[in-house]
């Protein structure tokens, strides 16, 4: 292979390498956790924190193995009274962190398979218009989101 052949791969290789836009690896989930569910329940809530370090994309659905379906909802406190919406997709600006979190945004499990008990670990994959499907774990902690290494929430 010549010198000026070596220099194509390498500058090939490196272009492959460099993200243009939104990917997967620009994408980041994390402090993915859940809440345990009590035996009979079948609705489960998941919560974590986006951060995109590529270009804007936007989130449109969730799907886990442990519930028939995942939905993007968000509660919000509207004439004195939260309520709970569905979401069609939300916005992940870059440099941005998006927060679903207790009392706004989050992803509601519905149909759920199996109770999430404390200590749990499943699956839950995050579809992107851009960056395409961003898969993560989600640790199931207490009720009031302490259970983990990281420092326990406050609500």
């Amino acid at each position: 292979m010549t010198t000026r052949n070596l220099w194509i791969c390498l500058a090939l290789a490196l272009g492959t390498a460099i993200p243009g836009g939104a990917s997967a690896q620009s994408i980041q989930i994390v402090d993915a956790w859940s809440r345990p569910t009590p035996p009979g329940i079948d609705v489960g809530v998941a919560y974590f924190t986006i951060r995109n370090a590529g270009k804007g994309d936007r989130l449109l659905r969730v799907s886990s193995p442990v519930a028939k379906r995942a939905e993007l909802h968000v509660s919000a406190m509207k004439d004195g009274v939260m309520r709970m919406e569905g979401l069609s997709s939300v916005a992940v600006e870059s440099g941005a962190p998006v927060a679903f979190e207790p009392s706004g945004r989050h992803v509601m499990l519905v149909g759920l398979k199996r109770a999430l008990k404390q200590g749990d670990v499943f699956p839950l994959t995050l579809t992107f218009a851009n960056a395409g499907p961003v898969q993560t774990s989600v640790r199931v902690r207490g009720l009031d989101g302490a259970g983990s290494a990281h420092t326990p929430m406050k609500h």
